[in-house]
């Protein structure tokens, strides 16, 4: 059985251009997820849901993929829902510890509950320093239409991207709505900040 890369199977969701927003019509996906709240630098609870998340993607792929004929799949990146109580903390980039997010990473369709249990049992066993590990869960997270562009650079300087993304929503007649959503193309530990990879996306009506 080939390899699964959902990234390749929807390259128009994760490989978009940087030079002009696109509008996208995001299918419902299966994602990992964990809620959090406070300033992605500093919180504990922020890496803490990260490292909870690979931990059990990287186990169910290999569980599956243990499996006799089961499939093998590539772990897709981090993604993240962000927003506030009030906006303007969050659009004005201040008071993060007031922010609020989701933190996330999709899945392949053969990923159940069960199998996140058997996963979370495992890790249990083998490691006692995942704190959170309880709190991740299996949600379908249907998107809808959105807008999207590539950001190349430091997470500190989207600020610009943004602004390009939201005014391309407004030049064509639409309105925000949902969550200010991100996709880490790029691993910080291996890849320089003017390198980085990061797909802006908003949804839109």
């Amino acid at each position: 059985m080939a390899k699964i890369d959902l990234k390749a199977q929807l390259k128009h969701l994760y490989f978009p251009s940087a030079k002009e927003p696109t509008i996208v019509e995001v299918p419902k996906m299966n994602f990992l997820m964990i809620d959090g709240r406070g300033d992605p630098n500093t919180a504990p609870v922020f890496q803490q849901a990260i490292q909870v998340l690979y931990s059990l993607s990287y186990t169910m792929k290999f569980m599956l993929k243990q499996e006799k004929g089961g499939p093998d799949s590539v772990v897709m990146p981090l993604e993240g829902l962000w927003w506030s109580d009030d906006m303007g903390h969050f659009a004005g980039d201040t008071k993060k510890d007031l922010w609020q997010w989701t933190a996330m990473i999709a899945q392949v369709d053969f990923v159940t509950p069960d199998l996140i249990e058997q996963a979370r049992a495992e890790l249990k066993a083998k490691k006692k320093d995942l704190p959170g590990l309880d709190l991740a869960r299996l949600e379908v997270y249907d998107e809808g239409k959105a807008a999207q562009i590539m950001h190349i650079g430091p997470y500190s300087g989207e600020r610009p991207a943004i602004a390009r993304l939201h005014d391309f929503i407004k030049s064509q007649g639409c309105r925000l709505r949902g969550k200010h959503h991100e996709i880490y193309m790029s691993d910080p530990r291996r890849v320089a900040p003017e390198k980085l990879k990061t797909v802006i996306r908003q949804p839109i009506e």
